[in-house]
């Protein structure tokens, strides 16, 4: 196999590392939680796009406020805990 081939797996694992991925992926889990929640509460899926849309305006800037308090805290970014 040549390097070129090999490359493109390098830079997605690279990616899939990087802080700024972790951080989308944490978020959209979020968003993915409210979506559920959303739903469950109105009896119907409302759809990612409105749930994304909806935590935006309510939550999202709470939520950032809380991880960068968890970063500064421990220096890097937490994981993410499991509610019940």
């Amino acid at each position: 196999m040549s390097s070129t081939a090999q490359e493109p797996a390098t830079a997605r694992e690279f990616v899939k590392q990087s802080s700024l991925y972790q951080e989308f992926l944490a978020e959209r889990e979020e968003i993915l939680k409210h979506k559920w929640l959303e739903s469950e509460r109105l009896g119907y899926d409302i759809g990612f796009e409105r749930a994304l849309l909806d935590w935006i305006r309510k939550h999202r800037e709470s939520w950032r406020a809380a991880r960068r308090q968890q970063v500064s805290a421990s220096g890097a970014v937490a994981p993410e805990k499991k509610s019940s």
